[in-house]
């Protein structure tokens, strides 16, 4: 825990301007970006009484160890700047929304020459036109299930589209009138285009000209006798309106306009956000955070009004913006989206009529959001705080572990040995972290060699990444100037592998702790504390005890462990599954006939690879069961007949996949390759 007092600015060294300031840990890490109307008075109030700090505030500043400012000239620079490095830097003690759930939206893709309709999910595209977002996709596809036979865009995916192309025929939707067919040529790509942007321009809210040229069309066409032609278009208005009904009109006078509201604690807030377009409820989306630093509802509403518009322009941005409290000043806050929107932004509290009942809706959902997610949330920050608490004074830390590392190995009778490391920093995930490590040196059931051998190569990485960029020291370099940012490869990426945790755990009792303390005393580091927790009892062994440190049952940091244990094993065994997966794929027993998943699995459980089992007799491979004499002669000569050095194929992507992934050879002299290579990837999930 660091004296705020060791880093303070001297007096006089912090201007009285504008500006955005950084906070940074020992490590040289980010851990809070602000800003402020006067850099002098704001920096003054982290560096007075540690008491009479608030709980969260007095955490950041005995946690950092350097801050530092950029002076700008107005507040709106200082907003966007502050945006800016809050992407960037990712600030573990600023407020970060999380979205409560995954939210579609309606995509149509401008950007191609024959645009396509469909769901997207995550970030935007360049040239691509969102509506929404929505709360299902199954209400995308009924929207444009009724839509489709007014506006028969595209919906057809680049495969599909080509094949059409190349066969000449068009795909179901083409033959029963609810594509245009562009594939076939029915329609040439500017009359197509134009279908996608009469699409849009309806979602966008302007239906009125739609309708009543299809009513001109309809009554045209009865006049002239064409009563076919006439029903088709009725059943066209009755699906345009039957859409429009799934929005109902909230705000008159066709509103364009964004409803924010704030539901709070003490210890989190839930926020919720209405996109009203055409005085219609377009789309919703909620998001929620810890409340790490002490935060007002004005605080919360400029924070997400960032992260929603940060990175919008245009008419993304709407005319009016309603809000529960305004941000404090809000002229700067109001000038920003005004520049994003490139017209005047009227952000208000709406104060009675219809948008003040709609804001109590909006509200309403915040609160429901709130309480569904305290609900599934395994424990709070609180909780987190105290299970951190118990940790430390269970192992006799100094302080509370607030980046806790945990490996553990995961193989199939010696084969396949991988092994996986998750992080968790303040008692949450930290999925961008974890990686996963290939161990090739040796075969067999060994998971203590395995543990030294990963425990070694992630903290070789450490030690060298700090060798060579030097080690931070009062926020400078020793052998260099000070660095912005994270530390970064050659290539440009984080390096992780530099920040070292307060905690190491791994998966196991005595012997794999006993391997993981000795991989550390190996490289000289001795500031970093390991425990191993076992499965059987879930007793927690430390190095040099003989008896375990038993947690009672209802521990908070007993939970956590486990938590932190668990998802390891989970990452672990999932990567193992894929390697495996892979060998099965690529097996020579594809292409015996007759052999199925379950009798090739009980296989290679027999004989532990498919180079064992072509060695093996026919009696040999006799002995499994469900395998007749029969069926081993068929495969004795399939693998006679298969060429061993060919490589195989993944069907799926055209990669050649050899036996074993390329990376470095195990053995606990050999340097790690790099966290971008396969041997240690990102832990992202497929």
């Amino acid at each position: 825990m660091a004296d705020p007092s060791s880093y303070r600015p001297k007096p006089g060294e912090i201007p009285d301007s504008p500006g955005v300031y950084k906070f940074r840990d020992e490590h040289h890490r980010v851990i809070y970006v602000g800003k402020a109307k006067s850099l002098r008075q704001r920096l003054a109030s982290y560096f007075q009484d540690l008491a009479g700090l608030h709980p969260r505030t007095r955490t950041m500043v005995t946690t950092a160890a350097s801050v530092e400012w950029t002076v700008v000239s107005t507040e709106v620079e200082a907003l966007q700047l502050e945006y800016s490095w809050i992407k960037e830097y990712d600030p573990r003690f600023n407020v970060k929304y999380r979205d409560d759930k995954s939210y579609p939206y309606l995509a149509v893709t401008m950007n191609e020459e024959f645009p396509r309709v469909q769901v997207m999910r995550g970030h935007k595209r360049k040239g691509v036109r969102y509506f929404g977002p929505y709360g299902h996709a199954w209400a995308i596809r009924d929207t444009v299930d009724l839509l489709l036979r007014v506006f028969p865009v595209r919906t057809c995916s680049a495969g599909v589209f080509k094949n059409a192309a190349r066969t000449g025929r068009p795909c179901l939707l083409g033959y029963i009138g609810k594509c245009s067919a562009p594939c076939v040529e029915r329609v040439s790509a500017e009359e197509h285009r134009e279908l996608a942007e009469e699409f849009c321009d309806f979602m966008a809210g302007r239906t009125g000209t739609y309708i009543r040229r299809l009513e001109r069309q309809m009554t045209d066409a009865a006049e002239e006798m064409e009563y076919e032609r006439a029903a088709r278009l009725r059943d066209d208005i009755g699906a345009l309106k039957k859409a429009m009904e799934k929005n109902a009109v909230v705000l008159a006078d066709a509103t364009d306009a964004d409803l924010i509201a704030v539901a709070e604690d003490e210890l989190e807030a839930a926020v919720q956000i209405f996109h009203v377009r055409g005085g219609r409820v377009r789309g919703q989306r909620g998001w929620v955070t810890d409340k790490v630093e002490a935060v007002t509802t004005a605080d919360l509403v400029e924070h997400a009004l960032q992260q929603l518009y940060g990175e919008e322009t245009g008419d993304s941005v709407p005319k009016e913006v309603l809000v529960p409290a305004l941000p404090d000043p809000v002229e700067p806050v109001q000038e920003w989206l005004t520049g994003r929107r490139g017209s005047i932004v009227s952000l208000r509290i709406p104060q009675r009529g219809d948008k003040k009942s709609l804001m109590e809706t909006v509200q309403r959902n915040a609160q429901q959001s709130l309480a569904l997610h305290k609900t599934k949330r395994a424990s709070d920050l609180t909780t987190r705080s105290r299970a951190l608490e118990e940790i430390a004074e269970a192992l006799d830390l100094d302080s509370a572990p607030l980046r806790i590392e945990c490996y553990d190995i995961s193989h199939l009778q010696g084969d396949d040995v991988v092994a996986s490391m998750v992080v968790f920093e303040d008692g949450l995930q930290r999925k961008s972290e974890y990686r996963r490590f290939q161990i090739k040196g040796f075969e067999g059931q060994d998971d203590v060699r395995s543990m030294h051998e990963v425990i070694s190569r992630r903290f070789r990485r450490y030690l060298s990444e700090k060798e060579r960029t030097g080690e931070w020291a009062d926020g400078e370099l020793k052998d260099g100037e000070p660095k912005d940012g994270e530390l970064k490869d050659d290539e440009g990426r984080p390096k992780r592998f530099a920040y070292p945790p307060q905690l190491v755990v791994v998966d196991g009792g005595q012997p794999q702790v006993a391997a993981a303390k000795k991989a550390l005393d190996e490289l000289g580091i001795d500031d970093i504390a390991v425990c191993g927790l076992a499965k059987r009892l879930e007793e927690v062994w430390l190095p040099d005890d003989g008896d375990p440190v038993v947690l009672p049952r209802t521990s908070e940091g007993l939970y956590l462990l486990q938590r932190v244990r668990d998802e390891a094993h989970r990452f672990a065994i999932t990567y193992q599954r894929t390697k495996r997966a892979k060998r099965f794929r690529a097996s020579p027993l594809d292409d015996v006939a007759g052999l199925g998943e379950t009798r090739k699995q009980a296989l290679i459980k027999h004989f532990g690879s498919v180079k064992k089992l072509r060695s093996a007799t026919i009696d040999q491979i006799c002995e499994v069961p469900g395998i007749g004499r029969k069926t081993a002669e068929t495969i004795a000569v399939a693998l006679a007949q298969a060429a061993p050095a060919a490589p195989a194929v993944n069907t799926a992507t055209g990669e050649i996949m050899e036996d074993e992934e390329p990376g470095t050879t195990a053995g606990s002299s050999q340097e790690p390759v790099s966290a971008g290579t396969s041997d240690e990837r990102r832990g992202q999930e497929t």
